[in-house]
């Protein structure tokens, strides 16, 4: 299926997205901070998605859409944010930066599965 990257620096949370996403056959790719997941993007000109907490360490996620943004990418694929934060000028950020989907911590499986769904991964 296809290979997402998933950006949290709550180890918990990235096993949690890494079970649900490989039960239903996708390959994960992870980071902890949004410095690791560019640079992981960079390795991974395959992935088809991106899941990123906002709230992190070093680079957060929305350090990290900024440096996706510069980057320039003639074909980035969609981003989905699971984080806490509900803050609507966070939000209106991501969505000027990419965002596709803005999905409130916890999460369910059934839930991210139906974002993807509707994302078409």
């Amino acid at each position: 299926m296809a290979k997402i990257l998933v950006v949290d620096d709550s180890q918990l949370v990235r096993t949690q997205l890494r079970k649900a996403l490989e039960e239903v056959k996708h390959q994960v790719v992870e980071a902890e901070n949004g410095k690791i997941g560019f640079e992981a993007w960079k390795a991974n000109p395959d992935l088809k998605l991106i899941i990123c907490d906002v709230n992190m360490p070093e680079v957060d996620g929305i350090g990290m859409l900024t440096l996706l943004s510069e980057a320039k990418p003639a074909n980035l694929c969609p981003i989905i944010m699971l984080t806490t934060e509900s803050k609507n000028e966070l939000k209106e950020k991501g969505r000027a930066l990419g965002v596709r989907a803005w999905m409130i911590k916890p999460f369910t499986p059934d839930k991210l599965l139906a974002v993807l769904e509707k994302l078409k991964i």
